[in-house]
């Protein structure tokens, strides 16, 4: 049928109409951010903290890059993520180098501050022994007690490749000439914990490293029925260098004391002022992680569970997190 005047008008004035609306919908769409992670479910926590605060600025949180921890330093690097929310300083300084430095990144804020590290025994086995520093570890006859296959060395329980506690770990072994004597068993880290604990449960002696948060020291609690091991002195891999390895009572860990950061991409951060200050303002105790943590660990392990502990955390900490938000929503 051919188009009326009138027809015609009412058609071209629908077109119109309906180009206003697709217009308004993209100019009004909301700016995206790419975060990326390491694949450790113990670190979810945080990152779905960030996303609800991000969401709440105004931001489409896209689904997270699903790499290893080396690489989502590359990705930030190389602009193909945005954000990497759980970047420790400075145990993983080197990874941080790698993937392009002060010049593509910037580490922002600290979500966490005082993250400790380190190799411990149980309680048990250290009054008996007396055993209280790895250099101990050097006496074969020590080194046997933590033997677990037989075959004279000392098993400790260690750290996947990649995760950057394993650089440090290895370069110990050479430090402090524990290699003879210490075999570094590396593989599913969580796997070979629960191994762990299923040995002190039935009062064998245990020798492992962990850090803090996570939930391992909410079932072996440092001071109660385990304990930190001390080194001679401090030896750090390249990257590390005049890092603080000591805990609050001056015992001497070995281990960087780590703050939890955000790394971000630098032309990101430049064209997203909000993001950067919601970065700069977030903050999760310590501890407030490891009980998260130990909940995954007691059964509460889904998406869906973290997600609630997530939403549990912020209603219980509104005021910041709503102050966080309407700071950082001022640079929009």
């Amino acid at each position: 049928m051919k188009k009326t005047g009138k027809t015609r008008l009412r058609f071209m004035g629908a077109v119109a109409l309906i180009a206003f609306f697709s217009a308004t919908v993209t100019v009004m769409a909301a700016p995206s951010v790419q975060p990326v992670w390491g694949n450790i479910a113990e670190e979810w926590f945080q990152n779905e903290v960030i996303f609800r605060g991000l969401e709440k600025i105004g931001y489409d949180v896209k689904t997270p890059l699903e790499v290893e921890i080396t690489v989502a330093h590359v990705a930030v690097g190389n602009g193909d993520a945005d954000f990497y929310a759980v970047h420790w300083d400075p145990l993983q300084t080197a990874f941080y180098e790698k993937g392009g430095g002060d010049e593509k990144m910037t580490k922002v804020g600290s979500i966490a501050t005082g993250a400790l590290q380190g190799y411990l025994i149980d309680k048990k086995t250290a009054e008996k022994y007396n055993v209280t520093s790895v250099e101990q570890l050097k006496d074969p006859e020590i080194a046997k007690i933590f033997d677990t296959n037989s075959d004279g060395k000392a098993d400790l329980t260690g750290c996947n490749p990649g995760w950057g506690c394993e650089r440090v770990i290895e370069h110990h072994l050479k430090a402090y000439d524990l290699a003879p004597t210490v075999t570094h068993n590396q593989g599913s880290y969580f796997a070979l914990m629960a191994d762990t604990i299923t040995r002190f449960k039935k009062g064998d002696p245990i020798l492992y490293y962990t850090w803090t948060p996570l939930w391992v020291s909410g079932i072996l609690v440092p001071g109660e029925n385990v304990q930190w091991l001390t080194v001679p002195y401090t030896d750090l891999p390249g990257g590390e260098e005049n890092a603080k390895t000591k805990l609050p009572d001056g015992r001497n860990v070995g281990f960087s004391v780590n703050d939890i950061r955000i790394l971000a991409n630098n032309e990101f951060l430049a064209d997203n002022p909000a993001v950067k200050k919601f970065f700069e303002l977030v903050r999760i105790p310590i501890n407030d992680i490891s009980a998260q943590n130990l909940k995954m660990n007691q059964g509460e392990d889904s998406m869906k569970d973290i997600r609630r502990h997530a939403d549990e955390w912020i209603k219980a900490n509104q005021d910041d997190f709503d102050k966080w938000v309407a700071e950082a929503k001022k640079l929009l």
